[in-house]
């Protein structure tokens, strides 16, 4: 944040994102949940010095994210950029449903949204079950313990992105390589250069082939547009590099979250393995949902004109964060937030975000989920962790917060 444009706190700044608690990793950081004992807008210094708004409650996100005078453009001057990396690649970042407004924005989504519609992703469901009681099988065929990670939470959704896109699944290790790369939160601006350069150069390969001989896919789609003349390649490769990273990773993140959340609340566990309720599943999994709040860093904004709100004006040039995992956490919108309640109805949480910025995959995400945590449990009813919970590495580093590896024995 400039001088010119950024106004003095009146308090000191929250040090954001803070450290979450070595006894309950699940939650959100104290400091972040403490900000509810007062507005729902605060300042918070972030890793550059700078100190833009944090908005930590749930009413004040729905408004901030909805409003046309908030700004996802990452290349405006005080805009608070996540990491030094994403900060100095800010004025090479093409425009992408991330970091475009207005009409730029809706062209962009328009051409993601016709492959993840929600009758599209359900007509995906039987697939989805198929993989995941193929990949149950090679868990009960083979070694106990073994990694959920590698087992089923990062194969599942990484399979179901690569059929979608049309990307060789014999090649995941290459692109789950450069797609950890891109979400670590202290990676060098060259690391992050070289991984989208990697994956860029990897995926208009197969684009052009695409040219060559469609197929029923979404590279196929983007090819055909590229000729007509709708999309550049560039663009096309955008599109597939922000798909096929999102499409696997914050999956496999919850599922692997998720399991370890249920095995240590037993009794929600129980209400979940004995349920046959569909609709009980699938609210279920909005719970978990808004329990976990995998992109814990949150949203990135900044005011292209001022903004009244809550009592507080942010002026125009103002950097404003809107952290999610705050707003799934909010009394006023979830009572007794800490609370894990796999009866709640918790469908406003905000884990996919608000607004036209709204994640494009999550009913995919949605059904893997249900998939998933459907069927898990029914199939390895004792299914724990086979170390202590203190033994969990979790990944306070990563734009998308998750445990490394999850060893599970039944």
């Amino acid at each position: 944040m400039t001088e010119s444009t950024q106004t003095t706190p009146t308090t000191p700044p929250t040090e954001y994102p803070g450290t979450r608690s070595g006894r309950c990793p699940f939650a959100p950081p104290a400091e972040l949940l403490a900000l509810h004992q007062g507005k729902p807008l605060s300042r918070g210094r972030i890793w550059d010095g700078s100190t833009p708004w944090l908005v930590t409650g749930h009413a004040a996100q729905r408004a901030l994210l909805s409003d046309p005078r908030v700004s996802s453009d990452d290349k405006r001057p005080g805009f608070p950029h996540p990491t030094r990396a994403q900060a100095e690649n800010a004025p090479h970042h093409p425009l992408t449903v991330f970091n475009a407004d207005g009409a730029d924005h809706t062209r962009i989504r328009r051409t993601l949204t016709s492959p993840f519609t929600r009758k599209r992703m359900e007509q995906l469901r039987p697939d989805i079950q198929r993989i995941t009681d193929g990949l149950i099988d090679n868990m009960l065929a083979g070694p106990n313990p073994v990694d959920l990670v590698t087992a089923l939470a990062l194969p599942l959704p990484s399979l179901m992105i690569c059929a979608l896109l049309g990307v060789p699944y014999e090649d995941h290790d290459f692109f789950q390589e450069h797609a950890s790369v891109a979400t670590r939160r202290f990676k060098t601006a060259e690391d992050d250069r070289r991984a989208s350069e990697a994956l860029g150069g990897y995926l208009a390969e197969l684009l052009r082939a695409r040219m060559a001989g469609p197929s029923d896919d979404v590279l196929s789609d983007f090819a055909t547009r590229v000729e007509a003349g709708e999309l550049t390649l560039a663009d096309a490769v955008t599109l597939c590099t922000i798909l096929l990273i999102a499409g696997h990773e914050t999956s496999a993140n919850m599922i692997t979250l998720g399991t370890a959340l249920l095995v240590e609340h037993p009794d929600q566990l129980a209400r979940l393995r004995e349920s046959d309720d569909p609709a009980f599943l699938a609210n279920a999994v909005e719970e978990l949902l808004r329990y976990l709040t995998v992109p814990h860093l949150g949203q990135r904004r900044i005011a292209r004109e001022d903004i009244e709100i809550e009592g507080e004006t942010i002026r125009a040039g103002e950097g404003i964060v809107v952290p999610l995992p705050a707003g799934n956490w909010d009394p006023e919108a979830f009572p007794e937030p800490e609370r894990l309640d796999l009866g709640r109805k918790a469908s406003h949480h905000h884990t996919f975000g608000w607004g036209i910025h709204q994640c494009v995959g999550q009913q995919l995400a949605r059904i893997e989920l249900q998939v998933v945590f459907g069927t898990l449990f029914r199939r390895i009813p004792d299914l724990r962790l086979a170390v202590g919970p203190d033994a969990l590495e979790f990944k306070g580093d990563s734009l998308a917060y998750g445990i490394y590896e999850l060893p599970v024995t039944w």
